[in-house]
């Protein structure tokens, strides 16, 4: 295992996650910078007020991959074994990852809320735990329209739903599982810091369907 190999992968893990998509997708497409409109950040929900259903579902993508391609790319130089998906470095590439869409170096440290993103190192690290989940997320939308108590509540959930699903399948619990359970999560609540104070308020945005009908 090369140090710096994984070090300079690891930073590479946080540059990928700062990939601004939505801001991308907005120029190379014409369309309005997403950072003028509604929450003022880049990610899918944001993309999908500003842009359209086709070019949010490009810069969904785009924030998934950025959170997944990097820990697979960390996963291959560790040279672990094909089921040590929460060896320290693949976890350290994931929560960087997460940062970065978050806090992005190429927009002044600012981002989406990190929610693609950290499915897309999920799908990585914890599939299972993954598909736990994901039907909560999908079913509170549904019923609230709240797209930030679907992320906020599925967040919480997915650390119980990964340590109980991991002692199932292998018997215990490792630091790096548990890092990634209680972090990965917790960066994301962070990212919603303002959409919880509206919640408290009753003052949150709901998501119109009527948007998936743009193009």
């Amino acid at each position: 295992m090369d140090l710096s190999l994984l070090l300079a992968a690891t930073l590479g893990a946080y540059l990928a996650g700062s990939i601004p998509f939505g801001l991308l997708v907005a120029r190379l497409t014409g369309g309005p910078d997403p950072r003028s409109i509604g929450s003022g950040r880049t990610g899918g929900t944001n993309a999908l007020r500003a842009l359209g259903r086709r070019r949010a579902a490009v810069v969904s993508a785009g924030d998934i991959l950025k959170g997944t391609l990097p820990v697979l790319a960390v996963h291959a130089l560790a040279a672990e074994g094909a089921e040590a998906w929460t060896s320290t470095w693949t976890v350290v590439a994931a929560l960087f990852a997460v940062i970065g869409a978050t806090r992005s170096v190429w927009v002044g440290f600012k981002g989406g809320r990190g929610i693609a993103t950290g499915f897309g190192t999920a799908l990585a690290v914890a599939p299972l735990a993954l598909a736990a989940v994901s039907p909560i997320f999908l079913i509170i939308i549904w019923r609230t329209r709240l797209v930030s108590l679907g992320s906020l509540v599925t967040a919480a959930l997915f650390a119980p739903a990964l340590f109980l699903i991991s002692y199932a399948t292998t018997g215990g619990l490792d630091g790096a599982l548990i890092a990634y359970g209680l972090v990965g999560p917790a960066l994301v609540w962070l990212a919603h810091a303002d959409n919880i104070a509206r919640l408290r308020n009753g003052t949150e945005r709901t998501f119109d369907t009527g948007m998936l009908q743009r193009d």
